[in-house]
């Protein structure tokens, strides 16, 4: 947990523990507790790093993964011709 908070910080992840903690106290000071709910959401995805804060929207489904070299070759495909009736 302790690696989870400490590690991989990035624009998004601050941005939303900011706006969060924002939230929260503006919520508190006008005495709108809802929202302070709301604003400890956001702050959670900042500092937990789950959600879209992180950078994987609904648990890494569409995390982009780094390009790697490959050493893989183009190989010639053959076609046939398929005639409908």
């Amino acid at each position: 947990m302790k690696q989870l908070i400490l590690t991989n910080w990035t624009f998004t992840r601050a941005f939303y523990l900011v706006i969060g903690i924002i939230v929260i106290v503006q919520s508190v000071m006008s005495q709108q507790y809802f929202g302070a709910i709301f604003g400890g959401y956001f702050a959670a995805m900042g500092l937990f790093a789950f959600g879209c804060a992180s950078g994987n929207c609904f648990g890494g489904n569409c995390a982009v993964e780094s390009l790697k070299k490959s050493n893989a070759t183009i190989e010639e495909v053959d076609f046939e011709e398929v005639k409908t009736k």
